[in-house]
């Protein structure tokens, strides 16, 4: 059954152990704007309004809720007595089930309403606020509404799954009852009273909308609070310029229901990624599994290539069984001829036997040995001048190669030479020399006035006398030096006779005493004395007389004069010295140019020398070269004579060892004819014939017959040659049955191994016995490895087979994928333009100059997880002619609050598809600024009357006083206290236009006047 709903309306809900909503029966207005205020303990929260809300839309099939995955989020609206109130944590149970109950009746079921029987209201005992309070009566419906024009549906809400059940039943079926607890319990036999939906069980959440909606959109929602995991984008919870184009799409989508569909399209998309991963995992274990059993195929070829191998070496012991048989029995027959004939025998034993050694005298002549020598020799001389001709080869070119990275170095110091030879850069070199010596003779002379002048300065600075001052003022005494206290007249210090070298004073002063005498007070003389008693020589002036200490030379007079006259002296020679430095550091440089120079003029003769070695060298190089080309034929063609002598030589002493062998066997004949019967008998019994036989397992005839018919090539192998092939064949077949060393062998077949180690007749003693058992042992693991490579190539089989059908799967995905995108982007593109069509209508039809939406095709994500992002840009025009101008644009707060409740009007009237919708909106207005409060609640109104759309919004405190008057219908829900777990019973006041449901409904929601 489908779509039982049909074009009913909601006219009624009842919550019962949903959150703590009371069980009151709410009505509602169908095709208007329902706001749903609070009064909790301290403000509007905490009265339940986001689980009225968010249970209507559970009600009313809202996909977000997941309905196609069992819905389980809709189990957390039940009742949690913690969540509740912290006393009730403890006083009340937490609900394990409830309903969520709704009255659907015709679209104009109301306009009747007047004309059924009111049910008397009565007043509510606990609540004595004196407001409007809605009642109920014993009969357990809200009004009557006939029968076969409403419909009632109940949902239980289980807290296991199934966490959704849904019935319905004809008529309206509320639970009605004086108290809470009463209701409650009345609840559960009114379901357990109504009939099961589906027969022997109920619809679930997965067929919800299409069982009662026909699967067409009767709500979309923005509830922006946790009451279920996935929240939408809600448009109206803040300005509408500071959300972004993507987020504008996803509200959009949410509304309209495209968010489904793009979710089927991620789930394709992840889809069509798994099977593109299970086909590489597929190939990945088929390359796996091959490379896995190709070692266990490999084991079966070996051990199949060793059953072969084994059954030849079988056949080579047989022929070495035929061929010892049929020889012996030829032997046999030999040796009775010769018991008749060993006269004759004899005779023609030793002429065969002179003969014999007269062929093997005449192949041990030694010409071909000496030949074989000579040129042995001869190859071994030419091989050893090839090497030494090789070697001067490598010699010489490498020391070419040294000459010639030697040239570039010369001939770059050679350009330094500027055209002079040896002898001419020599002499320019031993000139400059001499000249640097010049300056550094001028250099010393003129660091030693420096210093003079500079010892000259010190002089005049510290004074004469400065020894003896300094030793006085460290014991504390005053005193002057005689020469510092003079001074001497400008014209007398020039004039004077015989003045000083400095021209400062008389030479007549200069000298002990007057140059160490020091000026002290009388009283002060002896003091002075015994402080210049480290000085002896010193001369002590006082008006007491003088004291003379010691000696010194002459002195000047006049202070400052000597230290200017010292300080110019000074000066003077440091520019003599400047210039004398600068003198040398000439000359030193032209001691380098010129020695660069005689490098150069050496580096061109070295120069000249290498070219002259290096043309040398390659005419060396060219004739060892032509040396080594002549000699290689040569060594080529003795190398072929040598080895066609060494040929010659083999194949001769093959045929000695042959002819020996025939002339001991004629020798043997000869010895066997003289020993006459008893020899010949004695010899036919060591042959064992019979033996022979036995092992064959037949006559000699048959022998003889087994070889020839053998293929031409095999017929003349020995017994010994069969042997080496048959040992070979088998040993091969043992490698290939055990290939490692460490291989488990089975215990019979390595006792075996074991025992016939150390000679080759114990070899051949067991030799039947371990192929035997090496037999057995194949054909033990033959139908094992049948059956493994039955088993191997069945799993590559099938594994090829889940390889192509994964590809196919990926592919058949892929172009399914392909296939829903392009229909998803068509139907996007057109739920996008009817929404667009529908803003522009509201926006021209509700004071605006026109409305768009801009919706650009984006490209689907890589990523199978991440979800395909579209933008949705709306565009409005701002005056009549103008173009569309973004919504991100700067504009005033009402301007882009109206446009919000367009777009989102728009949205809501494009997903309705003509039926009969409710938009759902949690904090109503809550962005909004107080000026345009009132004027969008007005639009929502006038938009839901126009269009039969029914809005519900929850609202907070602040918003409640503009919406009260402009809303169609009023619902306040009450909490007085947190240690109530449940709700009071709820105001309602309805506004409505049409008169006739109003005083048939004004029965039930108030209260008689006191």
């Amino acid at each position: 059954m489908e779509n039982v709903v049909g074009d009913r309306v909601l006219i009624a809900v009842q919550a019962v152990n949903i959150s703590r909503l009371s069980t009151h029966p709410v009505p509602t207005v169908p095709g208007t704007l329902i706001v749903v205020a609070g009064a909790g303990p301290k403000d509007s929260n905490g009265a339940g309004k986001s689980s009225f809300i968010a249970s209507i839309t559970a009600l009313l099939g809202d996909e977000q809720w997941r309905f196609a995955s069992g819905a389980k989020a809709v189990s957390e609206l039940l009742f949690n007595a913690e969540l509740a109130s912290g006393a009730g944590g403890k006083q009340w149970a937490s609900a394990d089930h409830g309903y969520i109950v709704g009255v659907f009746g015709p679209p104009g079921a109301d306009a009747d309403l007047g004309a059924l029987d009111p049910v008397t209201p009565v007043a509510d005992e606990e609540d004595g606020s004196g407001e409007l309070i809605s009642a109920e009566v014993e009969t357990g419906e809200l009004f009557q509404v006939p029968t076969g024009g409403a419909v009632t549906v109940w949902l239980r809400v289980n807290q296991e799954a199934p966490h959704l059940e849904i019935r319905w039943r004809e008529g309206v079926h509320l639970a009605a009852a004086a108290s809470e607890a009463e209701r409650v319990a009345r609840a559960d036999d009114m379901w357990n009273s109504l009939p099961k939906s589906a027969g022997r069980r109920d619809v679930v959440a997965r067929d919800l909308t299409k069982v009662l909606y026909g699967d067409r959109v009767r709500c979309v929602s923005f509830l922006s609070t946790s009451v279920r995991s996935k929240v939408a984008t809600n448009l109206l919870s803040q300005p509408l310029n500071e959300i972004t184009p993507e987020r504008v799409f996803e509200a959009i989508a949410a509304l309209t229901g495209l968010d489904t569909e793009l979710e089927q399209e991620r789930e394709a998309r992840r889809d069509e990624h798994a099977k593109r991963v299970r086909a590489a995992q597929a190939g990945e274990r088929l390359a796996e599994f091959e490379a896995e059993s190709k070692a266990l195929l490999t084991t079966f070829d070996r051990r199949d290539q060793a059953r072969v191998r084994l059954a030849e070496a079988l056949r080579c012991w047989r022929g070495r069984q035929a061929r010892k048989l049929a020889d012996a029995a030829a032997k046999d027959e030999l040796l009775a001829a010769e018991s008749a004939r060993h006269q004759e025998a004899a005779e023609k034993a030793a002429g065969a036997i002179a003969m014999v050694k007269a062929e093997i005298a005449t192949l041990k002549d030694d010409t071909l040995d000496r030949k074989v020598g000579e040129a042995r020799k001869e190859l071994a001389a030419l091989q050893a001048r090839a090497a030494k001709l090789d070697a001067d080869r490598a010699v010489a070119a490498n020391s070419a190669d040294e000459l010639r990275g030697q040239i570039p170095a010369l001939e770059e110091t050679r350009r330094f030479a500027d055209g002079r030879d040896v002898p001419a850069a020599e002499r320019e070199v031993g000139e400059a020399r001499l000249r640097l010596n010049e300056a550094l003779k001028g250099l010393g002379v003129a660091d030693r006035e420096v210093a003079s002048a500079q010892a000259a300065l010190d002089d005049a600075e510290g004074g004469p006398a400065a020894a003896q001052l300094n030793a006085l003022s460290a014991a504390g005494l005053d005193a002057t030096g005689l020469l510092d206290a003079l001074d001497v007249a400008e014209q007398a210090r020039d004039h004077a006779p015989g003045s000083g070298s400095d021209g400062l004073v008389p030479a007549g002063l200069r000298g002990w005493p007057n140059e160490h005498a020091v000026i002290v007070d009388a009283d002060r003389l002896e003091a002075a004395a015994a402080a210049l008693a480290e000085l002896p020589g010193s001369v002590l002036v006082s008006s007491a007389g003088v004291s003379v200490v010691g000696a010194f030379d002459g002195v000047a007079t006049g202070r400052e004069a000597r230290i200017k006259a010292a300080e110019h002296r000074l000066n003077r020679a440091k520019d003599t010295q400047e210039s004398a430095t600068q003198a040398v550091h000439d000359a030193e440089g032209a001691v380098a140019q010129a020695q660069r120079r005689l490098e150069g003029a050496k580096a061109a003769v070295r120069l000249a020398e290498i070219e002259a070695r290096l043309a040398e060298r390659r005419a060396k190089l060219a004739e060892l070269t032509a040396a080594v080309e002549e000699i290689t034929p040569k060594v080529a063609e003795t190398e072929r004579l040598a080895g066609s002598l060494d040929f010659r030589a083999r194949t001769r002493d093959m045929e000695i060892e042959r002819m020996e062998g025939r002339r001991q066997r004629h020798e043997g004949e000869r010895n066997q004819a003289k020993e006459q019967d008893r020899r010949v008998a004695a010899d036919r019994e060591s042959l064992k014939l019979d033996a022979l036989a036995a092992d064959w397992g037949g006559t000699s005839d048959g022998a003889r017959d087994w070889i020839e018919a053998l293929p031409e090539e095999e017929r003349p192998r020995g017994a010994d040659e069969w042997w080496r092939m048959a040992e070979r064949h088998f040993d091969q077949a043992q490698r290939d049955t055990f290939p490692e060393e460490d291989a488990e062998v089975p215990e019979e077949l390595a006792f075996l191994l074991a025992e016939r180690a150390g000679s080759t007749a114990r070899e051949q003693a067991t030799f039947a016995a371990v192929c035997g058992a090496l037999a057995s042992y194949l054909r033990g693991q033959e139908e094992y490895e049948k059956h493994q490579r039955r088993q191997i190539e069945a799993q590559v089989d099938s594994r090829q087979r889940d390889l192509a059908a994964a590809d196919k799967g990926a592919e058949e995905a892929a172009q399914s994928t392909a296939v829903h995108r392009a229909a998803l982007t068509a139907a996007i593109k057109a739920r996008l333009t009817r929404v667009a069509e529908e803003f522009d209508k509201l926006d021209t039809g509700y004071g605006g100059y026109g409305a768009t939406l801009e919706f650009p095709v984006p490209p689907p994500p890589a990523d199978p997880e991440q979800r395909w992002q579209w933008r949705v840009t709306p565009k409005w025009r701002r005056g009549d002619g103008q173009g569309f101008v973004p919504y991100n644009r700067r504009a005033n707060t009402a301007l882009m609050d109206e446009k919000a409740v367009k777009l989102v009007c728009a949205a809501a009237i494009a997903s309705s598809g003509g039926g009969h919708l409710c938009l759902v909106l949690d904090e109503l207005g809550r962005n909004l600024g107080k000026e345009h409060r009132r004027e969008a609640v007005a639009l929502f109104r006038r938009i839901g009357e126009t269009y039969g759309i029914t809005v519900i919004g929850a609202l907070q405190d602040d918003m409640e006083p503009y919406a009260i008057d402009a809303c169609g219908q009023y619902i306040k829900l009450r909490r007085s206290s947190d240690a109530m777990p449940y709700n009071e019973p709820p105001v309602i006041i309805g506004h409505d236009q049409h008169a006739e449901r109003v005083r048939a409904l004004a029965s039930y929601v108030e209260r008689p006047a006191s």
